[in-house]
């Protein structure tokens, strides 16, 4: 089986856990032995592991282009046309009017170089939008020039794409979601977004949710059919800890880490005011907030107000053996997210022998045993899951111990295969 994978990030160059559940998913697949996956990105940066997946960038894809002459005219100029129904270059309403087919009209016009390829950033900048319909216009493209079964596309920024290439090679599409705008925008929700993530769930054949919590979502807030909707957890890679790993502390007090984006959706106002309570009956704890995001200046003014600067660090965004590096020296590892759709960073502190506490509203809190599970907003019962892990030893070694049992059994390659029996079931309706 051939699949036509899209998505938008792929290790060493991530921003969170899309690329790294993509990743490991395409991993968990080779595992299978019998599905082969080409996996498109907008932009191949060269450094990307190629030993599992045969990766494309979307800006090395030359369309096809020619010379055009036009009466009257004193010279010629060269002109793209993609068999796409995605309009670049236009306002939000106009592009849902052309993907809803509400105009005939197939030509387009786009930049090229002088090879004919259209360039991405590959990031999550201000012309997001445009880079995610050029990413549709290239993926028609590959479409047509691969042989494939079976179009997989994760999360909103790649379904255009999967649409795209469903329509351009009569293929089922199956998209993920990783997650929703109702998780990312707190329920202020992006109608731009909101649209591109609905066009695609009633477009594809089968939609693959990371948790129960999200199928609910794109059940409810979405008005999608159940019988569409599945659920497959993520899992995590395993680890040995390396040497490189363990890192003298250099001091004795134990440390308490938040480890994600600073946003809304991953809740930092809750772990800060954790913080606060617990530095009040404790002196020896350091509290760590490692990554980035748009609440990052915010959180570090709330952190000098309540006069815990002290005892509260900011490292920036972590990748690759960092993020181990910084597990390693921590003593408890703290989800507090609002919403979050599953959450593999927890799995991979349960996997470096540290001790967990996430909240009830995240989709990873329905498979885990040995974790502390609290409400996001239950900042007094945070407080006290933290200093009973750091005070109580034998508390903490029972959470490492079965933690580390429990998530040695989460492979990437059950995942696989239940994804594996999607494609299945969407190939025996088509």
């Amino acid at each position: 089986m051939r699949v036509l994978m899209f998505g938008w990030e792929f290790p060493p160059h991530i921003s969170g856990g899309l690329g790294t559940a993509s990743y490991g998913l395409t991993k968990g697949m080779a595992s299978l032995g019998n599905v082969n996956v080409i996996f498109v990105v907008p932009k191949a940066w060269g450094d990307e592991d190629q030993s599992v997946v045969k990766l494309v960038g979307a800006n090395t894809v030359p369309v096809a282009y020619k010379t055009i002459h036009y009466a009257g005219g004193k010279k010629s100029f060269e002109k793209i046309e993609v068999d796409s129904r995605i309009i670049p270059y236009t306002d939000p309403e106009e592009f849902w009017a052309y993907t809803r087919g509400e105009i005939d009209s197939r030509k387009i016009v786009v930049s090229t170089d002088e090879k004919g390829r259209i360039e991405f950033s590959g990031k999550y900048g201000s012309g997001l939008l445009e880079e995610i319909r050029k990413y549709a216009i290239v993926a028609s493209v590959i479409a047509h020039e691969n042989e494939f079964d079976v179009i997989h596309a994760h999360d909103w920024l790649a379904y255009p794409a999967g649409i795209e290439a469903a329509r351009a090679s009569g293929k089922p599409l199956v998209i993920h979601v990783h997650a929703t705008d109702f998780d990312r925008s707190g329920g202020n929700v992006n109608p731009d977004v909101y649209a591109i993530e609905k066009s695609g769930m009633d477009f594809a054949s089968r939609i693959i949710t990371v948790s129960n919590l999200t199928r609910d979502i794109v059940i409810n807030r979405y008005n999608i059919d159940p019988d569409k909707v599945v659920t497959v957890y993520n899992a995590v890679d395993p680890v040995e800890i390396a040497d490189n790993h363990l890192i003298s502390r250099g001091f004795d007090e134990k440390v308490v880490t938040f480890l994600g984006r600073i946003t809304l959706q991953k809740g930092p106002e809750y772990f800060i005011e954790a913080a606060h309570r617990v530095l009040k009956v404790m002196n020896n704890v350091r509290f760590v907030m490692a990554g980035s995001g748009d609440m990052m200046d915010r959180m570090i003014r709330r952190a000098a107000a309540l006069r815990i600067t002290d005892r509260f660090h900011f490292t920036g965004f972590l990748r690759g053996n960092d993020v181990f590096r910084m597990l390693a020296m921590s003593d408890v590892y703290i989800m507090p997210s609002v919403s979050e759709p599953f959450g593999i960073s927890p799995l991979e502190a349960m996997q470096s022998n540290v001790p967990v506490i996430i909240s009830k509203q995240s989709g990873v809190a329905e498979i885990l045993t040995h974790a502390v599970k609290v409400d996001f907003w239950d900042i007094d019962a945070m407080a006290d899951a933290i200093y009973g892990i750091l005070n109580y030893p034998a508390l903490s070694r029972m959470f490492i111990r079965n933690g580390r049992e429990e998530v040695i059994a989460l492979k990437w390659e059950n995942s696989a295969r239940q994804v594996r029996t999607v494609y299945r079931e969407v190939l025996a309706r088509n």
